[in-house]
C-alpha cells in the first residue's frame, strides 16, 4: 500500500510538472499564401495569420486571420498584397530597402507607431519592406517582408510570403522587445 501510494504521488508530481505554455509568442517569422482548400460543400478557404494567436489560421476560423495575402491579377496586374477582414484601414508602409540588412535594421529600429495614414490593403508586397499593421482592437503588428513568391499554380495566379513579425498585444504604441 506504501508502494502505491508513493507512486502515485510521483506520477501526480511528474505530470504536473509538464504543463505547457499557452501564452502566445509575441514575435516570429511565418509563411502565408493564397492557395485555396476545401471544396463546394465546405466551402474554400485558404490560411492567413492571426497575431494575438501567433499562427496561421483558416477564412473560415473563428476567429480568423489579422491578415491574408493574394495576387491582384487587374490593374497593375501580378502584385502581391495583404488584405484584413476588420474593415478598417490597417496597412502603413513604413519604407522599401535596397537589401535585407537595411530592411532588418529599420525593422529593428522601429520600436513605436506614429501618426499613420492608414491604407486599406498593403500592396504592392515586395521583399525589403517594412509594414506596420493595425488589427481591429486596435493592437499592432510590425512585419519585415524577407521573401515573395508570385506565380501560377494550376492556372491560378499563386502568392506566398514570408515575413518577419511583431506583435504589440497591450494596445499601446510600443512595441515589445524581442
Amino acid at each position: 500500500m506504501k508502494r502505491s501510494f508513493i507512486l502515485i504521488i510521483l506520477i501526480s508530481i511528474v505530470f504536473s510538472g509538464c504543463k505547457k505554455d499557452e501564452t502566445p509568442s509575441l514575435s516570429g517569422t511565418v509563411t502565408i499564401d493564397n492557395i485555396l482548400s476545401g471544396n463546394d460543400q465546405t466551402g474554400y478557404y485558404a490560411f492567413g495569420f492571426l497575431f494575438s494567436q501567433a499562427k496561421k489560421v483558416s477564412t473560415i476560423d473563428v476567429p480568423g486571420p489579422d491578415i491574408t495575402v493574394d495576387v491582384n491579377t487587374f490593374s497593375p496586374p501580378n502584385r502581391l498584397y495583404f488584405q484584413a477582414d476588420n474593415f478598417n484601414p490597417s496597412f502603413y508602409k513604413v519604407g522599401d530597402y535596397p537589401d535585407a540588412q537595411s530592411a532588418s535594421d529599420a525593422f529593428d529600429n522601429l520600436e513605436t507607431v506614429g501618426s499613420y495614414v492608414w491604407t486599406e490593403m498593403a500592396e504592392p508586397v515586395i521583399a525589403n519592406q517594412v509594414w506596420v499593421y493595425r488589427t481591429g482592437t486596435p493592437c499592432y503588428a510590425k512585419m519585415k517582408i524577407i521573401s515573395i513568391v508570385n506565380d501560377s499554380i494550376n492556372n491560378r495566379a499563386h502568392g506566398e510570403c514570408t515575413f518577419e513579425w511583431v506583435y504589440q498585444p497591450d494596445g499601446s504604441t510600443t512595441f515589445p522587445v524581442k
